[in-house]
């Protein structure tokens, strides 16, 4: 007897709802086709986007405002300055480059930016070794580190003219202390801001003791990351101190030396607090530096449309120490 055929189960048919399509239809990746399309973000995942982004700018909008009102409008307006005669008491008129040609002219304006490299230079030889040092001592201490940071730290927070005020009667001619320790000494007092070739290195003085602070504890935080094996390394190899300080310490450090040395020379440029209150520009415009003379065109003589165009210049100048700092930390992340 022969067997019976076994019955096919009927195929379903596919009912086609509309909106949802069979797996049969779609691709490995759910993709219609390879429609390129399909792998889009659906327009409720672009709204719902679209409205977190928006409420980010809405909470961003008061910085953004705050920093275009009082940093970049100023600088755009002073730069317009710069090509203009102003007064403030007519309408301001466009004179195009003949500020610049009066800047130029003048002689104060070369006695200034040699002033001020002057002070740059002294300021890299005293203000840029002083706080590695420090910080080197420090790093080596193992009792009293914390109060001697705080010590060292301490002129940082003080304000400016009060320290200003604390090193005019240091330098004090008279009942000075500097002088007073020459007299313990039996030497000569020394005329600090009155004496043409001691003013500028007595202002540098000032500046270097009462900004260290903040440079000390950037080598400090810098020398505790060196490694301790490569120390030790050097130490089993007989190397000293000074050897251990320039094939250890420097090299590890360096890039951070290079970083504090840029932005020691842009703040250095932009001096103006010591000489304002401690000499005047005096003696004999033996300290006028470049924002000392922007002040005195701008509120002595009145003349702000030559300090904008100073003010353009030394833009320009630290833009280009900027750029470089800049570059040197997008080389280095």
């Amino acid at each position: 007897m022969s067997a019976l055929p076994t019955p096919t189960a009927p195929v379903p048919r596919t009912r086609h709802v509309r909106g949802v399509r069979s797996l049969r239809d779609q691709g490995p990746t759910g993709a219609e086709g390879g429609n390129p399309a399909a792998g889009r973000l659906p327009a409720t995942g672009r709204a719902r986007r679209l409205r977190e982004n928006l409420v980010a700018y809405l909470f961003l909008s008061a910085a953004l405002i705050c920093f275009a009102l009082f940093a970049w409008y100023p600088i755009v307006r002073g730069v317009l300055l710069g090509f203009q005669q102003v007064t403030f008491a007519q309408p301001a008129e466009w004179v195009g480059l003949d500020n610049f040609r009066r800047l130029l002219a003048d002689p104060l304006f070369a006695t200034a930016w040699r002033n001020t490299g002057y002070f740059t230079l002294l300021a890299l030889v005293f203000g840029f070794a002083a706080p590695f040092v420090t910080a080197v001592v420090l790093n080596e201490l193992r009792r009293g580190q914390s109060y001697l940071r705080l010590t060292v730290y301490l002129p940082v927070m003080l304000p400016p003219i009060v320290t200003m005020l604390l090193w005019r009667w240091f330098y004090d001619p008279g009942p000075g202390l500097f002088n007073n320790v020459l007299g313990v000494l039996h030497l000569p007092a020394q005329q600090w801001l009155e004496s043409e070739h001691l003013a500028m290195v007595s202002l540098v003085l000032v500046s270097t003791w009462a900004n260290m602070g903040t440079t000390t504890l950037i080598y400090l935080a810098a020398l505790g990351g060196i490694p301790g094996e490569l120390y030790e390394a050097a130490e089993l190899d007989g190397a000293s101190i000074r050897q251990r300080l320039w094939h250890v310490t420097i090299p590890q450090v360096r890039f951070i030396l290079l970083i504090t040395l840029l932005l020691q020379v842009i703040g250095t440029m932009q001096v103006f607090v010591e000489p304002f209150v401690l000499t005047g520009g005096g003696p004999d415009d033996a300290t006028v530096t470049i924002l000392l003379l922007l002040y005195r065109y701008a509120f002595v003589y009145n003349d702000f449309g030559l300090a904008s165009a100073m003010s353009t210049l030394l833009f320009v100048v630290l833009g280009l120490f900027a750029g470089l700092y800049l570059r040197l930390t997008r080389t280095k992340d």
